[in-house]
């Protein structure tokens, strides 16, 4: 399988925004790319003051912009996460992901909400204007099935479990981890993760913007199985193209058999 990574930032402009995906999908498209990946609010300057303002109805404006890329380039669609509102008024954080017609295979709102506060370092509260996802999302490719989760979802590792216990081998998460969170924990969580519950995971993140309102550590990452960090990217806007073994899913957990080992009587 060959998986995209797409490091963009996001546009003041959400035409602006959607122009510059759909131009790195059909790149990833060009490049053989099987499944192209966004970044968490790829289409939404990330700030909560900002995602009533961007949100829209599922299969809006922005949805119909992704579903139309994903099916012109005849590619699986992790169309990163934007402010999806409902028919009561909340705002959610939500990721949308397309087959390669262009068809809706799941959709996973962001469960838990970046709330945090670090002395000296980041402050931010999604839970201002967002409201939290309670479902736990996989949908089957024709090479695996694929789970999802976003960014702050990453650190909870039940969820990360309970997906693969799902039938995930591989894990996509869109996110946008800061200059605080970045540098101490991005590579680290997705090697855990990924070693933890011996699957792929795969971290999209927004491409660094230093004069924006939030800072994202961008570094866009693979990791293995085996725990092993497979690709990376810089902090730039870029796109990563990667060929990921599948196989090795199975001959890690024939090996360290630690699914099958867990004890499911106590805990």
């Amino acid at each position: 399988m060959r998986l995209a990574l797409i490091q963009m930032a996001a546009r003041e402009r959400k035409e602006d925004s959607l122009a510059v995906a759909a131009d790195f999908i059909k790149k990833a498209g060009e490049a053989g790319a099987d499944m192209a990946v966004l970044p968490e609010m790829f289409n939404c300057p990330y700030d909560t003051a900002n995602f009533p303002k961007y949100a829209e109805e599922e299969r809006g404006y922005c949805w119909k912009a992704m579903s139309k890329a994903a099916a012109d380039n005849g590619i699986w669609l992790v169309a990163g996460s934007m402010p999806e509102k409902d028919d009561a008024g909340k705002i959610y954080n939500t990721c949308y992901a397309f087959d390669r017609a262009g068809v809706q295979v799941a959709k996973h709102r962001k469960m838990h909400l970046f709330d945090i506060a670090v002395k000296g370092g980041q402050h931010f509260m999604e839970s201002e204007t967002l409201s939290p996802g309670n479902t736990v999302d996989v949908f089957q490719t024709e090479f695996c099935m694929v789970g999802l989760e976003i960014c702050y979802d990453i650190r909870f590792p039940e969820l990360s479990r309970f997906t693969t216990l799902k039938g995930a081998e591989l894990i996509i998460v869109p996110a946008a981890f800061n200059m605080t969170t970045g540098p101490a924990h991005w590579k680290l969580t997705f090697r855990a993760r990924a070693l933890d519950n011996q699957v792929y995971f795969a971290g999209c993140s927004q491409a660094r913007r230093t004069d924006a309102g939030y800072v994202s550590y961008g570094n866009s990452i693979i990791t293995s199985p085996w725990g092993e960090v497979t690709a990376r990217m810089d902090e730039k806007e870029g796109l990563l193209v990667q060929e990921i073994d599948l196989s090795l899913v199975s001959k890690v957990r024939e090996q360290l058999p630690l699914l099958k080992q867990r004890r499911t009587d106590i805990y």
